[in-house]
């Protein structure tokens, strides 16, 4: 009797130690999950301040600067081999040196290229792909407004790269803030032309002599101001702010996932 409360008590102490053993590395795993996802922030904030304006907010490349993002000779170079050129630079490319940034800075920019190039799994969204790819088109009409892959609407930001600098849960709060998200070039307008005609749609450029305006079907009119009678800006955003009556948050995943999966197929054989 006395050895099986023994083996009873000592069975239930090794249920305990694993037990703590397994919330801890579950506290363990959300910690570095959290802590990736700080520095995959900051490494954004720091890649469109820093170097977007050579390699382009996706990282594919600008008129300064190569495709870091999908280049398989810059993809495949080892974080030590990445860290040494953002510290150093490559003068004779032009590319310069940002040892300045500190070793944390430039630890949260690598971060952020690993998720630009495709390597980080955790910026992957959990939804169905396939049926954001019915939404984006369908119940939630964002191809009214986006183009993804050459077919859809003008008026809006064409998303094809859009989920290769985003991850899952800045595309769903783009989605559903997007006051949170004024883009100065998307002004939403209606203008009166002198001779009676009205013409509705996004204002790209204006200066005090002329209003060159997109409207739905894509096509750009240019005026001059002395043919304009008024121009009535919108005040309310052009995104609608309804979506999170109007989708299901296993929708809002599957518009994430699909919006992820097109980034991420672009350039692959």
């Amino acid at each position: 009797m006395r050895r099986m409360k023994i083996r009873v008590v000592a069975a239930a102490f090794l249920g305990i130690l694993i037990t703590n053993y397994v919330l801890a590395q579950q506290a363990e795993q959300k910690g570095a999950k959290t802590s990736r996802a700080a520095s995959v922030a900051a490494g954004r904030q720091a890649f469109s301040s820093i170097c977007a304006s050579c390699h382009g907010l996706d990282g594919r490349g600008g008129e300064r600067g190569p495709d870091i993002a999908t280049r398989p000779e810059i993809a495949r170079l080892t974080d030590e081999e990445t860290l040494k050129v953002l510290r150093a630079g490559i003068p004779e490319k032009g590319m310069p040196a940002f040892a300045q940034l500190g070793s944390a800075r430039l630890l949260a920019l690598l971060s952020y290229i690993r998720t630009l190039q495709g390597k980080d799994a955790q910026a992957q969204a959990p939804g169905n792909a396939d049926k954001g790819k019915e939404l984006f088109s369908g119940k939630a009409g964002c191809s009214t407004c986006h183009m993804v892959n050459g077919s859809g609407g003008f008026l809006g930001p064409e998303l094809s790269g859009y989920g290769g600098n985003h991850n899952a849960v800045e595309i769903r709060t783009a989605i559903l803030n997007p006051r949170e998200r004024v883009d100065g070039r998307y002004r939403a307008a209606e203008l009166t032309a002198t001779d009676g005609k009205s013409y509705s749609g996004i204002v790209r450029n204006e200066d005090n002599f002329s209003v060159q305006l997109q409207s739905s079907d894509g096509v750009f009119h240019l005026f001059s101001k002395s043919d304009v009678t008024a121009i009535n800006y919108r005040k309310e955003q052009l995104m609608p702010a309804d979506y999170g009556s109007k989708l299901s948050a296993a929708e809002l995943d599957a518009l994430a996932a699909y919006l992820f999966q097109v980034a991420h197929a672009r350039g692959k054989p």
